[in-house]
């Protein structure tokens, strides 16, 4: 270091990271400082296509459509380690070289890995995280101590959300 305000390459990164991060900063407050703020209920709505929006935006999403999805990306990332492993699986200098024995352990490695993945699927299949319409469960012959208008006394207390009314038409 021949001056001590000498910066490495890695510094000069650094710097040039702050800058654009500070520019992006102050170009946003200024632009909330100066912008007219008048909410109103129109633009507070959602925008359905120029349609009067009929329910709220903020409605449940089916979870189930997660659990789909994550077992969608679930397989999906399998198709790619088994790409590269097919590959390397035929790969005829690396079995000359161990007298097959690679062979037999990329086989068995990769049997494995396919193998946890289908006790996942087996797993979420047999508890009913694919059934699409869930079975509606059976009530029971149990009895309990606790009289059921104390129980729908708490539900009524907690209850969370109403169903929508309907309309006579």
């Amino acid at each position: 270091m021949d001056h001590p305000l000498y910066l490495s390459a890695f510094g000069e990164i650094l710097l040039y990271i702050l800058a654009g991060v500070l520019f992006i900063l102050v170009t946003l407050l200024i632009s909330k400082a100066i912008r007219p703020h008048r909410p109103n209920p129109e633009k507070l709505s959602t925008y359905e296509s120029g349609e009067e929006p009929v329910s709220s935006a903020w409605s449940q999403f089916n979870l189930r459509f997660y659990v789909v999805a994550l077992i969608f990306l679930l397989f999906e990332v399998e198709i790619v380690f088994l790409f590269p492993w097919s590959t390397i699986f035929a790969n005829k200098k690396l079995q000359a070289a161990t007298n097959g024995a690679w062979g037999w352990f990329s086989m068995i490695e990769m049997l494995v890995f396919i193998g946890v993945l289908a006790l996942g699927l087996a797993y979420a299949w047999v508890n009913g995280h694919l059934d699409w319409i869930k079975p509606h469960p059976e009530p029971t012959d149990f009895k309990s101590q606790v009289p059921k208008s104390l129980y729908d006394n708490i539900n009524e207390k907690y209850k969370t959300h109403q169903k929508p009314e309907q309309g006579n038409g």
